[in-house]
């Protein structure tokens, strides 16, 4: 959907408008976590099981990369969506103005302060000295590269969110292909290990970050780069932080998760039950980014809607969405039930790893079909601008209920406590995330600035 179509989000049919919006996000959320994947698989085999083991050490400083981009980006997304419902494109455009402008101002001294102290870092992130060389070699690249990171992929967002979806999926799967070409290349053919795996990575972004902002310089489009929009503005900055907090606290969330995971691992299975969490991860975050993308889809016709004042449309579309969402995540339960084994074949020959991943995979993966639901919920508070409600729903999985079943269920249960503690989290946030949403529903669907139960 392109610029002189963007009141469509106010008339078309709700159904048509997911699929227009959604298959385009779905598609770029999965070509960019396949080349994580695709990455973790190069990894594995060419350069070997303690590498990936290096790899899922370096997650939890990844999580924090992203936590902080995320922070800008979705929250930018889902207030210039807002703005385009209210016609003020003038407002949409300051957005990305300051979008651009903070997510420099972070990016920079973030990248140069991660990359003095990653060492000692990854260290107390769960690297042994069979791992913290290629984690350190992996992440001094990544980190050094995150304001590439951040422009590209806040970008990225506020394209979607601005009537332009198919042009931002072409932007992710230009960085993708770009990956892939370029990763055997470097790792095996180039023989650079995990430095050509960072390499391949960052030249992939800065080709789809070429091609954003193209688009923005360019007049046409509905919002673009002038030279009054970059100036910090509080009015936007604060709602933007609002609004994204709740991402940003997911993905600090699952740091701090990432962390004690791979300590408990590492003290009851060693350096290979931490390569079989980042296999794990891998799966799981895959078929996470496919609701997510759905999400992204929903995001921008829900936050013009409301914006607009159509609620009929709004909780239209969130009904499509969850159930479709859950769809989504009840398949990738059965695949992790049923096709383990074929799983995690794909990323090692090491026999070991394999059984320790076959076992995580069933074990932790126990409630998976519930997480598409609250995927749903949190961006539907955030596409709204509840952005305190989605935060604190947000983190409800990992701080109240997976963190303490780590720290309980391991010295128990051992290794087994650890997978364990993941869908006993999962079903208890579905609890907490399902009866907030319903009691939401329940106080709120005769007042028009949300769900009018009457305009239905």
């Amino acid at each position: 959907m392109e610029a002189n179509s963007i009141r469509r989000l106010e008339t078309e049919p709700i159904g048509k408008l997911l699929l227009q919006y959604s298959l385009p996000a779905i598609a770029g959320m999965v070509v960019f976590a396949l080349y994580n994947v695709i990455d973790s698989i190069f990894i594995g085999r060419w350069v070997g099981e303690y590498a990936l083991a290096g790899l899922a050490v370096a997650f939890p400083v990844m999580n924090l990369s992203v936590a902080l981009g995320t922070l800008f980006g979705i929250g930018g997304a889902a207030l210039c969506s807002i703005r385009m419902g209210e016609k003020d494109t003038a407002g949409a455009t300051r957005v990305l103005g300051n979008v651009f402008t903070l997510g420099l101002a972070v990016g920079i001294p973030f990248a140069l302060i991660s990359a003095a102290f990653l060492k000692p870092v990854l260290i107390k992130f769960g690297a042994s000295e069979n791992t913290l060389h290629y984690a350190w070699e992996f992440m001094m690249v990544i980190q050094l590269s995150v304001p590439v990171t951040f422009t590209f992929f806040n970008l990225n967002h506020i394209m979607r969110a601005t009537g332009y979806p198919k042009r931002a999926l072409f932007a992710t799967s230009l960085s993708v292909v770009v990956n892939v070409i370029l990763a055997p290349i470097f790792i095996k053919l180039l023989n650079m290990g995990m430095v050509g795996a960072a390499l391949a990575t960052l030249c992939a972004q800065i080709t789809g970050l070429v091609f954003v902002l193209h688009h923005f310089l360019s007049k046409k489009s509905n919002v673009h780069f002038s030279a009054e929009i970059f100036r910090p503005r509080l009015k936007i900055f604060l709602p933007v932080l609002s609004i994204g907090s709740a991402p940003c606290l997911l993905n600090v969330c699952g740091c701090a998760v990432a962390v004690i995971i791979n300590d408990k691992l590492l003290s009851h299975g060693g350096d290979l039950a931490v390569g079989a969490f980042g296999i794990f991860n891998r799966i799981v975050i895959l078929i996470a980014m496919i609701v997510i993308g759905l999400t992204q889809g929903m995001q921008p016709i829900v936050g013009y809607n409301h914006g607009a004042g159509r609620h009929d449309r709004v909780r239209h579309v969130f009904w499509l969405t969850i159930i479709s969402g859950v769809t989504i995540t009840t398949i990738g339960f059965l695949c992790c039930q049923f096709f383990p084994h074929l799983i995690a074949q794909s990323f090692t020959k090491n026999e070991e790893l394999i059984a320790i991943t076959v076992r995580g995979l069933r074990i932790g993966s126990k409630a998976f079909a519930l997480v598409g639901a609250q995927i749903v919920i949190n961006n539907f508070f955030q596409a709204i601008g509840h952005g305190k409600t989605a935060a604190a729903l947000s983190t409800t999985r990992q701080m109240l209920f997976l963190i303490p079943g780590l720290l309980i269920f391991p010295h128990f249960f051992g290794q087994s406590g650890v997978w364990m503690s993941l869908p006993i989290a999962d079903f208890l946030a579905t609890l907490v995330t399902g009866t907030t949403f319903f009691w939401f529903l329940k106080n709120y669907s005769s007042n028009v600035k949300i769900v009018s139960k009457s305009s239905a």
